[in-house]
């Protein structure tokens, strides 16, 4: 397979995978720290609504979706890719973080939450990836 096809490929495998684990994560959460009573997760008018009634824990999974996600997308795409591994890892790493902050701006969470999440879940966890990847394929 041409490297620019494998390249491309690793990327989509990389946000698919990705965006599934942090569904998941988030999907599975609810049930580890449930969210406060009445508040439906997969409605965000009752989320923007609602939000106020977040405590600290409740943060928890979503960071953790994340920078799970971002972490195991950048890590598989930097697995896949042909060349180019740390900087499609990276990429994985930008486009979650336009996800992310496209996300702050629809929920308005607390400011410690934005920077923590912008700061600690995405380019962090791209540049992770590639790191294990790149210690995996030598």
């Amino acid at each position: 397979m041409h490297a620019i096809f494998k390249n491309i490929l690793a990327f989509i495998v990389g946000i698919i995978v990705g965006g599934a684990v942090n569904m998941g994560i988030i999907m599975v959460g609810s049930s580890i720290i449930p969210p406060p009573a009445g508040v439906d997760l997969m409605d965000v008018e009752a989320l923007k609504a609602n939000m106020h009634l977040f405590e600290p824990q409740h943060f928890i999974i979503p960071f953790l979706a994340h920078a799970i996600g971002t972490l195991l997308g950048a890590l598989l795409t930097a697995t896949i890719a042909a060349t180019y591994q740390t900087k499609l890892a990276l990429g994985i790493g930008l486009f979650f973080l336009a996800g992310g902050i496209a996300n702050l701006i629809m929920l308005p969470a607390p400011i410690w939450f934005a920077i923590v999440d912008i700061v600690g879940a995405y380019l962090p966890m791209g540049w992770l990836g590639s790191r294990i990847a790149s210690s995996w394929i030598g």
